[in-house]
């Protein structure tokens, strides 16, 4: 593991991978979708704020809750002179996202409740799906799986 002065201000990209446990290819992305921000050394190496290790924690972690790297830089450039985030900033945009969040959860609970049972698909081949969806009634809704809502949807939206 390299070593960075506990009082050093700036990372290069390696030491900014290594310590926040994020790929250098990600951070490169992450700073061309405008998540992060560098500035260039004379021999255009990039160097990144120390904050950045914070700021990058705050972007796996929304990503890992599930929520959409659009939304993750929407929530990050309503924060004054694109600081990062606080714990009372994180307290404001986790609680935002808490409706998205349930909702999530509800569709999967019900993916995971209605795995074994026909989904609606039209194939009529197992057993079940003759008594579930009898002559393929719900291929009248539209195409693929019916009876399965697999769409992950803003809060309110999809009911």
């Amino acid at each position: 593991m390299t070593n960075v002065a506990w009082n050093s201000r700036e990372l290069s990209v390696g030491q900014l991978a290594e310590r926040s446990g994020v790929a250098v290819s990600a951070l490169h992305f992450y700073e061309s979708k405008g998540l992060i921000a560098s500035r260039r050394t004379a021999g255009n190496q990039r160097r990144y704020s120390r904050d950045t290790l914070r700021r990058v924690a705050f972007i796996r972690l929304s990503q890992r809750l599930g929520i959409p790297l659009k939304t993750i830089k929407d929530a990050l450039a309503e924060l004054p002179e694109n600081r990062t985030p606080t714990r009372d900033d994180w307290a404001r945009l986790s609680a935002a996202w808490r409706g998205e969040l349930d909702d999530r959860i509800e569709q999967l609970q019900r993916l995971r409740d209605d795995l074994t049972d026909c989904i609606g698909c039209g194939c009529l081949s197992l057993d079940r799906c003759a008594l579930a969806n009898p002559h393929d009634r719900l291929g009248t809704e539209g195409p693929g799986a019916r009876r399965i809502d697999t769409r992950i949807c803003v809060p309110t939206a999809c009911r």
